[in-house]
């Protein structure tokens, strides 16, 4: 018989849980309503007087979405949070540039924040150094166009710059001052090179300051999810393909386990790679529901057993 595990340590961080807390508390059965005069956007959506928005999917997880969705949670984009009066919008754990901040304030909208308080004090720390040193260089370790980025960019009025790997760096002009952050989903080795290399170009004359802002949650599932894949025949990894996190982590498993694969529900399971597999372990991304890897379990252990 198969035996499967459910890595413990994989699911939500803290940051999603309390977004998603709070989203639950909003949607609760006893909510309270939206004002009659509250103009809406024109997201697409069945119900005609959502309960709540949310600036962006609260977790890049489609099936947490939707079912969140089902209770009353819209989500919207940018562009429909500016024809957005009078209502309620929820910002979640990535956080936000302080233009988001400033745009609610106009448009009456009353701001539920549920900003990761890591991501909250990086945003500080980046303010702080910018408003201290505006022409020195703030670069940012992390994915152009990330949610999460966006937002530390946006502390410094769009100054910063945002390097994704070491050909980015080369970019950089080493004969001026360099403070260097990184999105706290990062990994941790490759900041850590980012680090050396700017270390080793640097001018004598320059200062160069690294600080490592790498969520330890998250730094910390690199070498657990290695030693979960190691010890099972086949892993399952659950997220959604928009997390950054989870391509980050389901990487890691295939390097250390080739039979590794990269599903978002239990439909996209294929029966055939359990074939001649006696252990799976299931584990995922921090945007990942535990109810979804418990979904993925249920389905094999019912599809197997009617054999």
């Amino acid at each position: 018989m198969i035996q499967i595990e459910i890595d413990s340590g994989s699911g939500f961080c803290f940051g999603v849980t309390t977004a998603i807390k709070k989203a639950e508390e909003e949607l609760s059965p006893t909510p309270q309503h939206l004002s009659p005069n509250t103009q809406h956007p024109t997201p697409n959506t069945q119900h005609p007087t959502p309960l709540l928005y949310c600036l962006g999917d609260i977790v890049h997880n489609s099936k947490e979405v939707e079912r969140l969705h089902e209770s009353g949670l819209v989500t919207i984009n940018h562009e429909q949070l500016a024809d957005l009066r009078d209502a309620k919008v929820l910002l979640r754990a990535h956080g936000e540039p302080p233009s988001t901040y400033e745009l609610a304030r106009r448009n009456n909208i009353e701001i539920i924040d549920a900003t990761c308080p890591v991501v909250l004090q990086l945003q500080k720390r980046i303010k702080r150094q910018y408003d201290s040193q505006p022409d020195a260089q703030i670069v940012i370790f992390g994915k152009n166009g990330h949610a999460e980025v966006l937002g530390l960019v946006g502390q410094t009025d769009g100054h910063a710059i945002v390097v994704e790997n070491l050909n980015d760096v080369k970019q950089l002009d080493f004969s001026r001052d360099i403070f260097l952050y990184s999105q706290t989903t990062k990994n941790l080795d490759e900041f850590h090179e980012i680090i050396a290399f700017i270390q080793s170009h640097i001018a004598p004359e320059a200062t160069f300051r690294s600080f490592d802002t790498i969520c330890r949650h998250v730094a910390n599932r690199m070498p657990a999810i290695a030693a979960f894949a190691e010890r099972h025949d086949m892993i399952l990894f659950v997220s959604g393909r928009k997390s950054s996190n989870g391509r980050v982590l389901f990487n890691e498993c295939l390097r250390r386990n080739p039979n590794s694969h990269h599903i978002e529900s239990p439909a996209e399971i294929d029966l055939s790679w359990l074939n001649g597999v006696q252990t799976i372990g299931i584990c995922g991304a921090t945007s990942t529901p535990k109810w979804l890897m418990e979904q993925c379990r249920d389905y094999i252990l019912a599809t197997t057993s009617e054999k």
